[in-house]
């Protein structure tokens, strides 16, 4: 008895084998004739709600259960000539073998091999395909966009589709939109995947592409999908990764007409310009200036945004403050207040125009790229330093918009007293205006001295230091060749270092011209310091340089070309009369030229002794 049930065991099991075997085997028959041809663009149609026209009858594979497609069309229902949308040179469609036996079709992966679409400026610059007007999709985001306007804060989703949707690959695609009669490619070598199980659940998309000549990745995860198709507000989250630029969001977001983000946010670009240039497709020569990274908390919409408790990273300047980001106006507008624990100057400037290659190169001033975005920066820092001299309890601001570019320290604390300093890049018709203006006020000379490498030149002592400069900026080089501006300084008791009055006269009467090095050895004790030079196209013209030492007025006027840094000065040297008689003759004149690093001097009157310096 027993082996008699086995026996039929065996039977069942071989039975059911056979029939298997025929059934696969009779798949690709019972798929091509009774589903692929009749129903698969059907349902393509169904999903995507557009017109799906095949180029070539389906061939079928068994294992895996597939039908490839060769030159598939999506169009619209509506549009009489059948523009495409989307056209794919190859599709590959995996289906569900059982399903495909009861006469169903079923997707599980969709495959398009070097997909096209199509696009069109809807709404100003905003490029979107055609909609289609109608298929599952479509619908289930109506379901829920009802759902959305009963509860928008809490919508009722128990009542829209979940249809299984799978996966859908892209391969070797582009985008293109059509300009001037001809399609222009926007994004090409587009690659990736959409992983969407149900239309209910969450989802994902990942793609690869090449856009204005630089390779994207962008990720993207949406836990309700349909929600933010519906304009509510759901999860999401993005990371954008390229060579200019690099993004992170992860937060709310609503994709309505009145978009909204909230949530944190990272953004970095090595360089502000390049990136600029990169979005609006406007390449112009000179370095890649301007490193930028940015964390925070964002909220806003697609016209204004604002960043609270931002980390702010500009140039390798580390900040902290709040932000504002409009883009209402044809260029975007940052607005904002930064406090910094140091700021280096001059690589937060170069964030904005090339200031310098600061080996004594000399850059061309880039105030074109003032046209591409607004600034308002309002900006304070412990510390700041601008080459070797260091300021402190700085206030400053930064402003750039069309045309125009300024950076101005309105306080500050240097050299011993305060500072005021200010930079203007200003487009003019038919040349660029640049101007520069310090004014330092109760200083000390000594430290002054110091960080300009210039002791033989700035006197020791306590003083006030103006210098204005204005003129063509096409580069620093023809701002101090072809600029006009003026320098006055005024100091009160202290020192020259480096020269010895008694030696420069002694030498003096010897004759002949001889090196001021030749008379460094010692300090000349002064009473005041007054200086008042004008600046034009290139030359300082020294209209009073003027010490009072004791028992000696020593003088100076002339002429300081920049080219070449030269001098061409005149002296002279007064002893000072004592008090209730005449004044003494004049002791000595002569004449300084070289150049500012090694001056010499040439005798040209001496008169009786010098009385020497107490």
């Amino acid at each position: 008895m027993p082996s008699k049930i086995i026996r039929k065991g065996i039977w069942v099991i071989a039975a059911l084998a056979v029939a298997g075997g025929v059934a696969l085997m009779a798949l690709p028959f019972i798929a091509s004739t009774q589903i692929v041809r009749d129903r698969i663009a059907i349902e393509m149609s169904a999903w995507s709600g557009y017109r799906v026209e095949l180029g070539g009858a389906p061939e079928i594979e068994v294992w895996p259960f597939r039908a490839i497609l060769s030159n598939v069309t999506l169009s619209g229902w509506s549009d009489p000539e059948r523009k495409p949308v989307i056209v794919a040179e190859r599709v590959e469609i995996e289906l569900s073998a059982l399903a495909a036996l009861r006469g169903y079709i079923v997707f599980s992966s969709t495959r398009l091999i070097r997909p096209t679409l199509r696009v069109a400026p809807v709404g100003g610059k905003l490029l979107l395909p055609l909609s289609p007007g109608g298929g599952r999709i479509a619908r289930s985001i109506e379901a829920a966009r009802v759902a959305v306007s009963a509860d928008p804060s809490n919508p009722d989703l128990r009542g829209i589709p979940s249809d299984p949707f799978g996966k859908l690959e892209f391969v070797d695609g582009r985008i293109v939109v059509k300009r001037g009669g001809k399609d222009e490619e926007i994004v090409t070598s587009l690659a990736g995947a959409v992983n969407w199980t149900a239309l209910d659940r969450g989802g994902t998309l990942a793609a690869t592409g090449i856009w204005r000549g630089e390779s994207v990745a962008l990720d993207m995860a949406m836990a309700k999908p349909l929600v933010l198709f519906a304009g509510g507000t759901a999860p999401l989250s993005i990371s954008l990764k390229s060579a200019p630029a690099s993004l992170t969001f992860e937060g709310s977001a609503n994709l309505s007409r009145d978009t909204y983000f909230e949530g944190p946010l990272s953004f970095s670009t090595p360089s502000l310009k390049r990136m600029l240039e990169w979005s609006t497709e406007q390449a112009t020569p000179g370095p890649a200036l301007g490193s930028v990274a940015i964390k925070a908390t964002v909220a806003g919409n697609g016209q204004r945004m604002r960043f609270a408790d931002a980390d702010v990273t500009l140039n390798g300047n580390p900040g902290m403050g709040v932000l504002d980001l409009s883009i209402t106006e044809a260029v975007p507008t940052l607005s904002g207040t930064l406090a910094f624990d140091a700021l280096d100057i001059r690589s937060f400037l170069t964030a904005f125009t090339p200031l310098g290659t600061g080996n004594g190169a000399v850059a061309e001033i880039d105030t074109a790229f003032a046209d591409r975005f607004n600034l308002d920066l309002r900006l304070s820092a412990a510390s700041a330093n601008a080459g070797s001299a260091t300021l402190t309890d700085v206030a400053a601001t930064a402003q750039i918009k069309p045309g125009l570019a300024a950076f101005d320290i309105s306080d500050g604390s240097a050299f011993g007293g305060s500072i005021q300093t200010g930079i203007r890049f200003d487009r003019q018709p038919g040349a660029d205006q640049v101007e520069l203006r310090l004014l330092a006020t109760d200083i000390d000379g000594g430290i002054l001295a110091a960080a300009s490498k210039s002791a033989s030149l700035v006197p020791t002592g306590r003083g006030t230091v103006s210098i204005i400069l204005k003129g063509p900026g096409k580069s620093w080089n023809e701002l101090l060749q072809k600029g006009d501006g003026s320098v006055t300084a005024s100091f009160g008791q202290g020192a020259i270092s480096n020269l010895d009055l008694n030696a420069l006269v002694e030498r003096m009467k010897q004759g002949g011209f001889f090196a001021l090095a030749e008379v460094s050895k010692g300090s000349l004790p002064i009473n005041s310091f007054e200086l008042k030079a004008s600046v034009s196209k290139g030359v300082a013209r020294v209209e009073k340089a003027e010490v009072k030492a004791p028992g000696h007025t020593i003088t100076l006027s002339g002429i300081v070309p920049y080219v070449g840094g030269g001098l061409a000065l005149s002296g002279t040297i007064h002893p000072l009369a004592a008090e209730g008689t005449n004044p003494p003759p004049l002791d000595s004149i002569f004449f300084v030229g070289g150049s500012w690093s090694e001056p010499f001097i040439a005798p040209i009157y001496q008169s009786v002794p010098t009385q020497p310096v107490e």
